[in-house]
C-alpha cells in the first residue's frame, strides 16, 4: 500500500478537475489525498510549508499540478515550490516517487515548460520523476491525447475537459501509485 498526494493550485477549476482524476487512479492501489494550495494560504508571498510538511515527508510519492501561465507553473505553485526550500535542507522528500499535470487552453500552450519545472522540482528535492508510459492517442480511449511523455496535460478550450485528458489523468495517478508500492516492497525486502 502507498500513500500517494496530489499537490496542487487549480484557478479556475480545471486543473482541479484532472487533480480528481489523478487521485482516482491513485487510491486505486493505496491512499490518495488532495492538497490544494489556495490564494489565501499564501502569506507575503511564501506558502506555508509547516502546515502539510509531515504530510509531505510522510507521503511515498507526491504528484504536483497547476495550470500553465505564460509557459510555466501559477505563482501560487511557485510559492509552494519556493518555500520547500526548508524540506530540501535535509533532503526529506529524496527516494520519493514524483510525477505532474497540467492544464493550458492552447494545443501547444507551452505547457512542456511547466512539467519541466515540476520535473527539475523534484530533481532538486532527490526524488524519482515518472512520466507517462504510454504513446499518443493509446488505446480505445484514446489515452495522452496531448502526446506528452513527461506527464498528463489536459486542455481546457471548453469548460468540461476532454474524457480522454481525464483518463490520462487516471492511468498517471495508477501508475505513480503502482510504482510507489513496488518501491515500498524493494525496500522492505532490503532490510529484513
Amino acid at each position: 500500500m502507498s500513500t500517494v498526494l496530489i499537490l496542487y493550485f487549480s484557478g479556475s477549476g480545471n486543473t482541479h478537475q484532472l487533480a480528481e482524476a489523478v487521485c482516482q487512479g491513485a487510491a486505486e492501489h493505496g491512499h490518495a489525498e488532495l492538497l490544494r494550495i489556495r490564494p489565501e494560504h499564501i502569506v507575503d508571498g511564501r506558502y506555508p510549508i509547516e502546515r502539510i510538511s509531515a504530510a509531505l515527508r510522510e507521503a511515498d510519492a507526491i504528484i504536483f499540478g497547476s495550470p500553465t501561465y505564460m509557459g510555466g507553473p501559477a505563482a501560487q505553485f511557485k510559492a509552494f515550490a519556493d518555500a520547500s526550500s526548508e524540506l530540501w535542507r535535509d533532503q526529506a522528500l529524496a527516494s520519493k516517487i514524483a510525477a505532474g499535470f497540467t492544464t493550458g487552453s492552447g494545443l501547444n500552450g507551452d505547457q512542456h515548460g511547466t512539467l519541466s519545472y515540476f520535473a527539475m522540482l523534484a530533481s532538486q528535492h532527490g526524488m524519482l520523476w515518472c512520466g507517462l508510459d504510454l504513446p499518443s492517442h493509446h488505446g480505445p480511449q484514446g489515452l495522452n491525447r496531448m502526446g506528452s511523455q513527461w506527464g498528463a496535460i489536459a486542455n481546457t478550450a471548453n469548460p468540461d475537459l476532454h474524457p480522454a485528458d481525464l483518463a490520462t489523468a487516471r492511468h498517471l495517478g495508477r501508475r505513480v501509485a503502482r510504482l510507489a508500492c513496488q518501491l515500498n516492497q524493494l525496500q522492505t525486502e532490503a532490510t529484513t
